[in-house]
């Protein structure tokens, strides 16, 4: 039940320390793999604390409490929860904040979250806000000044601060750290322990906010942690689009150097260690008045933080114990060397001088003798350490989850790494469904990412479903840069299929996704290819799509026909039916010289229900930037309610336009 301000403060002046974020999982299964790897994390990376997203509006109440349960006491994290206060009214609030202390938290990081909507713009079962929840929960800072008028210093409390500038969507012109500082300075004499920074990849731009800040003349930045936000890079599409969405800019240089191998995942997972060491490093060298800290958005995956953390030698040595042959006997012993994972003991009569620390101690170092015989039976040996049974042949004395291993698992080596760090290329969307990281790459919760004015210029007042076909249109065609699920313009490899989704649309079915067919092109291609240069990738050409109700139902009827097709298809109201449930259909994979297949796109019933909640509750977003009884409202709500999304893959990626003929000539 520890502040992290005072286990900070009990930090040597010139110590460094690290924190972890992570974000709850879409599915149970991926709940379950992140709280194996959280196992792994913390043995062997000792995060001074970790924290917990809480998703917009509360959309993740209670699986982010489940999670920081976990962290908390399970695994006795010091753990940090995140709390947005708008869209969410006094009661909630209040009950995540009772949950916390009963869980024995006591580090919150109180944010904003989306702009708050009146009850207006609330839908017609859901509960009224409280009376004066408008006025009172606007900003971040209403949510610290509400805590410590609840609570007094029972939290320590966390505000956000943004090196570049907080991009306020509805008026971009205003990014600049200039317009924020009495925004955060009100939130730090209102009664923040320390700041958490957005993520950054401009180090000198960082370098420049926090002298501003340590030198405020208002001094209220003085001596507080302020702890830069840093996300390891798992992919260039991933990288563009968080950078996208948090207004972080690129300098030149990086980008290059990551544009040099973007088509390559392992690639830019190299580079990006790179980087990110770089900036710790340029970091680790300014002054400051405490212990400098560095805060990693994980995005739930293991394997390039652990490499960074590792390279940057921020993970902490353990505890130094002092034990002997018999437990009740600590002076018969003295450790001598800590070595990460174990201590090495000498008997009092034989002393040895401490030697160098090293991370990874070879097993030699706490097995004498390391190698032994093997033998069949017991025998009368002298030296019975020598021989080993038949059944502990190749079974390591010391234990597989010791700190060096942990840490080596946790960076993908060996075959325990592999399996461990399975998900580390597949992730987001499309990867494996029982992966930590499956779904939003951020874990914040359904969301439009987007402000209201954006939306609006985007896609207009839309009042019949002609009118949604357009802008599903446009966005295909380039003339709409984004729609609701997904705001990024369309790929290479799409624009090879436009026409057919244009067609698609016409019939009033929107696609929302889809890949061609390829077989066998070069991992080199400039359209289709990805992963190492010496490969070749291949796809099962599918397509994703809202489809009104009566449509679905005549075209199930004739894809039960037919046995090359899988298909899967849900609606608003939780209805679920699939050709075949149990099929899991990996529909990208590549064949690289030295490399077991790699499957990074993966369909399946599970992933698919995740999404289309997630997919549905897009709708209810986007008619929430409307007033409640305007027709463009009532319009996204009879869609919500009548509309199925389906999923369907053709399995012979020999024939490009199998899918094609299926869905638009039969």
């Amino acid at each position: 039940m520890e502040k992290l301000t005072d286990k900070i403060a009990a930090l040597p002046h010139s110590a460094q320390y690290f924190s972890l974020e992570f974000f709850p999982p879409k599915t149970s299964m991926g709940f379950q793999n992140l709280q194996q790897r959280l196992e792994r994390m913390s043995t062997a990376l000792r995060p001074l604390f970790v924290n917990v997203t809480w998703g917009a509006g509360g959309s993740t109440a209670s699986k982010s409490l489940e999670l920081a349960e976990i962290c908390q006491r399970q695994l006795g994290l010091t753990t940090c929860l995140h709390l947005t206060c708008t869209n969410m009214n006094r009661t909630m609030i209040d009950d995540a904040l009772e949950q916390a202390k009963a869980l024995g938290i006591r580090n919150i990081l109180a944010l904003r979250g989306d702009p708050p909507r009146s009850n207006e713009y609330r839908e017609e079962d859901a509960p009224p806000l409280d009376e004066d929840h408008e006025e009172e929960f606007v900003w971040a800072i209403d949510l610290v000044e509400y805590i410590r008028k609840q609570h007094g210093d029972y939290f320590c409390v966390g505000v956000a601060a943004y090196p570049e500038g907080h991009s306020d969507q509805s008026h971009p012109e205003k990014q600049d750290p200039e317009f924020d500082l009495p925004f955060l300075i009100e939130k730090t004499k209102a009664g923040a322990d320390f700041l958490m920074t957005q993520l950054f990849f401009d180090v000198n731009a960082y370098q420049e906010y926090e002298k501003r800040l340590r030198e405020h003349p208002s001094g209220v930045f003085k001596t507080i942690p302020i702890i830069p936000g840093l996300m390891p890079i798992q992919s260039y599409q991933i990288l563009r689009r968080t950078t996208k969405l948090s207004h972080a800019s690129l300098p030149k240089d990086l980008l290059t150097r990551l544009d040099a191998v973007k088509g390559d995942d392992e690639a830019v997972k190299r580079v990006g260690v790179d980087i990110l060491s770089e900036i710790i490093t340029t970091l680790k060298s300014n002054p400051s008045p405490g212990p400098r800290g560095f805060h990693f958005y994980t995005l739930n995956l293991e394997k390039a933080v652990s490499h960074i953390l590792e390279r940057c030698h921020l993970i902490p040595l353990s505890s130094p114990t002092i034990t002997g042959p018999n437990s009740s006997d600590a002076e018969d012993a003295v450790a001598v060397e800590e070595t990460g994972d174990f201590l090495l003991i000498n008997p009092i009569s034989n002393p040895q001088p401490p030697t160098k620390d090293r991370r990874r101690l070879s097993s030699a170092a706490n097995t004498n003798p390391h190698n032994r015989v093997v033998v069949t039976a017991t025998t009368t040996s002298s030296n019975p350490d020598l021989e080993a049974p038949e059944d502990e042949a190749g079974v390591p004395r010391d234990a597989i989850n010791s700190r060096a291993n942990t840490l080596a698992i946790s960076e993908g080596e060996g075959s325990l790494g592999r399996e461990a760090t399975w998900d580390d290329y597949p992730n987001g969307r499309w990867g494996d469904a029982r992966s930590p990281a499956f779904g939003e790459i951020d874990g914040y919760g359904v969301s439009l990412h987007v402000s209201v004015p954006q939306a609006i210029k985007l896609w207009g007042y839309p009042v019949t479903r002609g009118d949604v076909s357009e802008i599903f249109r446009k966005h295909i065609v380039g003339e709409v840069n984004a729609i609701p699920w997904s705001e990024e313009g369309l790929n290479p490899e799409t624009g090879t299929i436009k026409e057919q989704l244009v067609r698609l649309i016409g019939r009033g079915w929107w696609s929302v996704a889809s890949q061609p067919a390829v077989n066998g092109v070069r991992s080199s291609d400039g359209v289709f290819g990805w992963g190492p240069r010496n490969g070749f990738v291949f796809q099962k050409p599918f397509v994703e799509f809202f489809v009104p109700g009566a449509d679905w139902v005549r075209l199930r009827e004739m894809l039960n026909d037919l046995e090359e097709v899988t298909y899967f298809a849900g609606n608003n109201e939780g209805e679920f039916v699939a050709s075949d449930e149990e099929s899991v259909n990996p529909v990208t994979w590549g064949s690289f010289a030295g490399k077991e297949i790699i499957t990074p796109t993966i369909i399946e019933a599970v992933s698919f229900r995740a999404w289309r909640e997630e997919a549905f509750g897009i709708w209810a977003e986007w008619e929430r930037v409307y007033p409640l009884r305007s027709p463009t409202a009532k319009l996204l709500r009879e869609i919500r309610e009548d509309y199925w999304l389906v999923n369907i893959i053709h399995h012979d990626f020999l024939d490009k336009d199998a899918i094609w003929n299926l869905l638009l000539e039969r």
